[in-house]
């Protein structure tokens, strides 16, 4: 099965083959600034799995809660994030699931940093709750 996300425009795209390894959804607030939402939610592919990335992106670094660097890649021209990199799992790439704009895209299966949500947000049923600060 082929993925293929891209940005608001179409002008960055990605492409993706067979199944995420982890689907989840982030409450910290570096990610409700990024996504102008109360939430970001992401699909982990491992990198030999992205089969294509084309298209002008820009970049924007930051020091996650980890420690570790986070690399987001977003188009120029609309501003979408498309997808992100992070220093200590160089062999993953993360996409926005947005980005599929696929309504039956797998829901999420894990939530990390719970002390931020919203609290009038609906949590899937079944979630795991990852309890970071």
């Amino acid at each position: 099965m082929t993925n293929r996300a891209s940005c608001g425009c179409g002008q960055l795209q990605l492409a993706c083959e067979g199944e995420p390894v982890r689907i989840s959804m982030c409450h910290c607030l570096a990610c409700q600034r990024r996504t102008g939402s109360v939430f970001g939610v992401q699909a982990r592919f491992p990198r030999g799995q992205i089969t294509a990335i084309e298209g002008r992106s820009t970049h924007f670094s930051r020091v996650a809660g980890s420690g570790n660097s986070v690399t987001f890649h977003f188009c120029p021209d609309c501003g979408s994030t498309v997808y992100w990199e992070f220093s200590g799992m160089p062999d993953v790439i993360a996409v926005a699931v947005g980005a599929f704009a696929d309504p039956g895209f797998p829901e999420p299966r894990h939530s990390v940093y719970e002390a931020r949500r919203h609290s009038w947000s609906m949590m899937p049923a079944g979630l795991v709750m990852e309890h970071l600060d």
